[in-house]
């Protein structure tokens, strides 16, 4: 158990029939009355993000999020297959549990599956991934303007601005957490 006194950011707890990542949090005490707690905190498995306050004498469980290193085998239409490089066993998730991450990861891809109580309910790619750009403006000699973009698809089918000077058959850096360009590969 833990109490909301002692919240901090990143600490991830059981309330309201769902399991709470902490994103931020103020320790208050006003002038007149009792001290509390304003937090913003997310849902992890809706991704939902609230503004709460708690009595820091408030207590709740502490949730236990397990994480596991699998690799992207394939998928057939709804279902993503996913293998334990240790054991060699497949795990289907449904499309909602991976749909952030699938738009960078290729086949043969190391994720990590985070779980709750033995359930999967996120994949999280790599923080940066090199994909091949497949469709694109072709460049032209003299489009230097700096910051000047265009769109781009890659391997996977995700969009992405990239610089004028990125053609098709580049294979390009991208930061995942922000869905970014970041260099040439």
């Amino acid at each position: 158990m833990i109490t909301a006194g002692d919240f901090k950011k990143g600490i991830t707890i059981e309330w309201d029939g769902g399991v709470w990542n902490i994103v931020d949090f103020q320790h208050v005490k006003p002038g007149k009355g009792a001290a509390f707690v304003r937090t913003k905190i997310k849902n992890v498995m809706t991704g939902a993000v609230v503004e709460r306050t708690f009595n820091p004498t408030d207590k709740m469980p502490r949730a236990i999020i397990d994480t596991k290193e699998m690799q992207y085998l394939y998928n057939d239409g709804d279902l993503f297959y996913f293998m334990d490089p240790e054991t060699y066993e497949q795990e289907p998730l449904s499309k909602d549990a991976v749909e952030e991450a699938v738009k960078y990861v290729k086949e043969n891809m190391n994720v990590t599956i985070r779980y709750f109580k033995g359930k999967a309910f996120s994949v999280e790619a790599p923080n940066f991934v090199d994909l091949e750009v497949t469709q694109t403006e072709p460049g032209f000699k003299g489009d230097t303007a700096s910051n000047t973009y265009k769109p781009a698809t890659v391997e996977t089918g995700y969009e992405l601005m990239v610089p004028l000077f990125i053609n098709i058959g580049d294979v390009i850096k991208i930061d995942t957490r922000s869905g970014e360009y970041l260099s040439r590969a």
